[in-house]
């Protein structure tokens, strides 16, 4: 039983691919209908291939808007969230203090919570407050919502670190900021990395929250919903493949860089 055995040696591999190739065919299919010139309003069967949508992605009035508004949010609640994360987690990791215990549970919350009790809590608060719903609202919304996933990622980066070598900048007279930025700060950056890029993806991809937050504002994953009411257009299917595209070359760079830092030391 030649095959058998073969199936044997690479269940995993085949497993594997299978896997691979079920969690990519959404992204083949965006793929495939960016090039597709329907003949109504919704771009749900093929009818003939076209350049159209690719040589006009903003053809589409306030899509562009909207997805330069969702850059924005994603961008500084990123920023803001991979901030305050960061910090937390060494707190967390480092010190001892009073409910230390509660605070680690609590940071789970949001990433336990369903993410409509969270959007209407958060609307609540604003509308108590007194607070313009916008831009603004979104923003701290996403950033609260993002803080619980980059103190997670930085957290384990954090607790595997070996303390000697911060120990070892110190026996050299390093002080406490020269052994911040040039022994720890680039032993957690990858956490820190890891934390940044899932805040990003999250801000950028959240509908629910934002829903509920955003007032009249209107940003790209709102724009996408309130379209497929409508018709949906063949430049969402170009935005989204153009940015699973960006995004595939960002991993490969990555992994060719740090394919190239591993042969140099070894």
């Amino acid at each position: 039983m030649p095959f058998v055995n073969w199936l044997k040696r690479h269940l995993v591999v085949i497993a594997g691919l299978v896997t691979l190739g079920y969690l990519l065919l959404p992204n083949i299919v965006v793929t495939v209908f960016s090039f597709n010139k329907p003949k109504g309003r919704f771009n749900y069967a093929w009818q003939q291939f076209s350049l159209d949508a690719w040589k006009d992605p903003c053809g589409v009035a306030d899509m562009c808007g909207s997805l330069s508004l969702s850059l924005q949010i994603a961008f500084w609640a990123t920023v803001g969230a991979t901030a305050l994360g960061t910090m937390i987690a060494f707190a967390l990791v480092r010190y001892r203090f009073r409910a230390r215990g509660a605070v680690n549970s609590m940071i789970f919350l949001p990433m336990a919570m369903p993410e409509v009790v969270m959007a209407a809590s958060l609307l609540t608060l604003f509308l108590n407050m007194g607070a313009q719903l916008g831009f603004w609202t979104i923003l701290i919304a996403h950033i609260m919502f993002c803080l619980s996933f980059v103190v997670v990622a930085v957290k384990a980066r954090v607790m595997s670190m070996d303390p000697r070598l911060e120990q070892a900048a110190q026996d050299l007279y390093a002080g406490p900021a020269q052994t911040f930025l040039r022994v720890t700060l680039p032993i957690a950056a990858p956490g820190i990395a890891a934390g940044a890029l899932l805040s990003f993806a999250l801000s950028f991809d959240d509908f629910i929250i934002t829903n509920f937050n955003a007032g009249s504002t209107v940003t790209f994953p709102m724009f996408v919903w309130g379209s497929a009411q409508r018709g949906t257009p063949v430049q969402i299917n170009v935005i989204g493949t153009a940015m699973f595209l960006i995004a595939v070359l960002f991993v490969l760079a990555s992994m060719i860089v740090t394919h190239r830092r591993t042969r140099q030391k070894a």
